[in-house]
């Protein structure tokens, strides 16, 4: 059998790594390990592979998030991190010829494997991918056998010696594992901040590994990349302080002391149970390439590594006894390990399940970002709590036992990983016009069953916009940016305001070209700008669920946010004129972004398709733009800045242009001339706009 290269870093020849002061690069690698997928659904953009780590180095930044919250703003959380399984090889349950500890490892802090990064210890077959899954409906990944909206699905072992090209795995000594990982990411607004980390690990060896410990390694680093870039080296590192919270079972970073004011948010690994007995909990610290410090030194060996995953900082030292929590708040570039352990033996066929999530947070309240006080980590415990949520499912107390009212699907066992489910959003169309946008949205939301009460439970809708110059911000929130325009509810109750749906609803449904869903509701926003961006979204809301202890749930804004610039529509008529705004332009419009190539004008009243030639007084062509209403202007570098997924509609009349000539050269100030052809009629308009920078 073959066995796929460990690569870390995909199709580069050299990988990006942390600089302390020193050049470092990891071994470039050839083959083709999986680390293209990233949860998306929600409102967290981690990466995951199917070697068992997660993050990317910023191999892939900007394009692709490491562990970016929230999604779209640019506030990175994770260098990289993976799985870690530590143990003793044994002839019995009773360790009678017993060798180790060995710990096989996902990815490891660089120090560890002196200056080429590493610890890729887990392989897998080759031409073996990241499956996706999902429980929504509308996605092209639906499987009736998804667990979340975003599952991704992926298998590897610890149990070769050698990359599939030879080359020898470094002081690996396998224990003999195979393991079958799940993520889980929802949409909800209430669980769009975790991601759950699910391993069956079996023994597929003819030994018995006892005394196993299972935990999650990460190097952490919460930085805005909008401000500092990664490829700085040190100075992004260094900024990271760490805490745990015991009853949580959850370890954390924040930064504290960079980009104040920015970076505000906690980045966390939760430990939230297994099917297994296990002794205790464990969380530690170190700092990277310390191996002069005794409680924070990196490790250098599988002896060392197991005794971390044991809890031990360094002697005898554990946290809140040799190591004082606010040791840890002194920033600094460290990594943290959360394990959990003893599990007393795996025999050879047996196998054991423990589950994990990555939570994300923003800080609660008015204290300085670079603190972590009580009040500042409300957030973080109330995700945590969601995420247990989630793993813990039927067994609603959490106790491990089954109780006949909470079997909800009265198959005998507990069934994890259910959530209570808000209705089903909606589908939504919105259509940019001239100063305003009509939003269309179509009815699905009012058949939702919930899955703990199954009674139709909807409510009503509510509608959303963003303000003009949002997405204009240093670190972009969505979510938060989003305001209530609107609020439709039900009438015959004692819920909401009983305002019934009247004044939305149309006399029957419509459609649009190449669309057949069937758009019962429709809601007209006005006084907007021309060419500004706006995000608009419908949620869905049911009544709640009194008999569970459940308010009124809401479906996510983020699910079917439509990000539009309303503008003049295509038109051909003789009569409109075709102009430029704003005209004049001044260097620095409000719009532009920090750089040369973050500029932009409009040319407005277009044709549906049409030849846009921009000239100097002289008549010396400068720039040709090929106009089509389908367009988005995409390629521009300021939608690409901040309408980083190129979703953007326009209206169909309109086109940017960054001031960049056809030759890549920034315009100077002074007068031009413009004309558009129309490819319909062959018919062509003229105008001029001043430029002063």
């Amino acid at each position: 059998m073959k066995f796929r290269t460990i690569l870390f870093l995909l199709c580069f020849s050299s990988l990006f790594a942390q600089n302390n002061g020193n050049d470092e690069t990891r071994l470039a690698k050839t083959l083709d390990d999986d680390n293209s997928k990233y949860t998306n659904v929600g409102n967290i953009g981690l990466t995951v592979t199917n070697f068992g780590s997660y993050g990317h180095g910023f191999s892939l930044w900007p394009d692709q998030p490491s562990c970016e919250y929230p999604l779209g703003s640019g506030i990175e959380h994770v260098f990289d991190g993976g799985l870690w399984i530590g143990g003793y090889i044994s002839n019995d349950a009773n360790g009678n010829g017993k060798s180790g500890p060995y710990v096989t490892t996902a990815a490891v802090d660089a120090a560890s494997v002196s200056v080429r990064g590493g610890g890729f210890e887990f392989t897998n077959d080759e031409g073996s991918k990241v499956v996706e899954r999902s429980s929504l409906l509308d996605s092209k990944y639906f499987s009736p056998n998804a667990i979340s909206h975003q599952d991704f699905v992926m298998d590897y072992v610890d149990t070769n010696l050698t990359l599939s090209n030879g080359e020898l795995i470094t002081d690996h000594v396998p224990l003999g594992l195979s393991i079958h990982q799940e993520c889980y990411a929802w949409n909800y607004s209430f669980a769009n901040f975790f991601v759950i980390m699910n391993y069956w690990i079996k023994n597929t060896s003819s030994k018995y590994v006892n005394d196993v410990y299972v935990g999650l390694w990460t190097d952490a680093v919460v930085r805005n990349t909008n401000i500092t870039s990664p490829r700085t080296g040190s100075s992004f590192f260094n900024k990271g302080g760490d805490g745990y919270a015991d009853t949580l079972k959850i370890a954390y970073e924040f930064d504290a002391t960079g980009d104040i004011g920015f970076t505000d948010s906690y980045f966390g690994v939760q430990f939230l149970g297994s099917n297994t007995k296990y002794d205790s909990v464990n969380f530690v610290s170190w700092q990277f390439r310390n191996t002069a410090d005794p409680n924070f030194f990196a490790p250098q060996n599988d002896n060392d590594r197991y005794k971390k995953m044991l809890g031990y900082f360094g002697g005898n030292n554990r946290y809140n006894i040799g190591i004082k929590p606010s040791d840890l708040k002194v920033p600094s570039n460290r990594s943290i390990m959360l394990s959990s352990g003893p599990y007393t033996s795996i025999a050879p066929g047996d196998s054991i399940n423990v589950t994990y999530a990555i939570v994300c947070a923003k800080k609660f309240g008015y204290d300085a970002p670079a603190l972590d006080s009580p009040e500042q980590r409300k957030n973080l415990y109330l995700n945590a709590g969601w995420a247990l949520r989630a793993y813990n499912g039927e067994d609603k107390n959490g106790n491990g036992i089954l109780e006949s009212s909470e079997d909800l699907d009265g198959n005998g066992k507990i069934t994890r990983y259910i959530l209570p489910s808000p209705p089903l959003p909606p589908k939504v169309k919105v259509i940019p016009e001239s100063q305003k946008a009509t939003i269309y949205w179509n009815k699905r939301a009012e058949e939702s069953i919930d899955p703990i009460s199954s009674k139709k439970d909807f409510e009503g809708y509510r509608i959303y916009r963003t303000n003009s110059g949002y997405d204009l911000t240093t670190s972009q929130n969505l979510q938060e940016s989003m305001i209530l325009v609107a609020d439709f509810d039900s009438t015959g109750n004692s819920i909401g305001y009983n305002t019934g749906f009247s004044y939305i609803k149309l006399d029957s449904p419509v459609t649009f070209d190449d669309d057949t869903t069937k758009y019962y509701y429709r809601f007209e926003i006005d006084n907007l700008l021309n060419g500004w961006q706006y995000t608009f979204s419908v949620t869905a809301f049911d009544e709640g669920d009194a008999d569970n202890n459940l308010g009124s749930l809401e479906s996510s804004v983020l699910v079917n946010a439509k990000r539009v610039l309303p503008g003049t529509p295509a038109t051909s008529d003789k009569d409109v004129e075709i102009g430029v705004y704003p005209n004049p332009y001044y260097g620095n419009a409000y719009w532009d972004g920090s750089s040369e190539r973050l500029r932009k004008i409009y040319f407005y009243n277009l044709p549906a398709k049409c030849e846009i030639t921009i000239y100097t007084l002289s008549g010396d062509v400068i720039k040709r733009i090929d106009h089509d209403q389908t367009s988005n202007s995409s390629d521009l570098r300021w939608f690409e800045t901040y309408a980083k997924d190129a979703m953007q509609t326009m209206s169909g009349g309109e086109h940017a242009w960054d001031l960049v000539s056809g030759s890549d050269q920034a315009i100077a100030t002074g007068l031009y001339l413009f004309t558009v052809k129309d490819l319909a009629n062959g018919d062509i308009k003229k105008g001029k706009f001043l430029i002063i920078k």
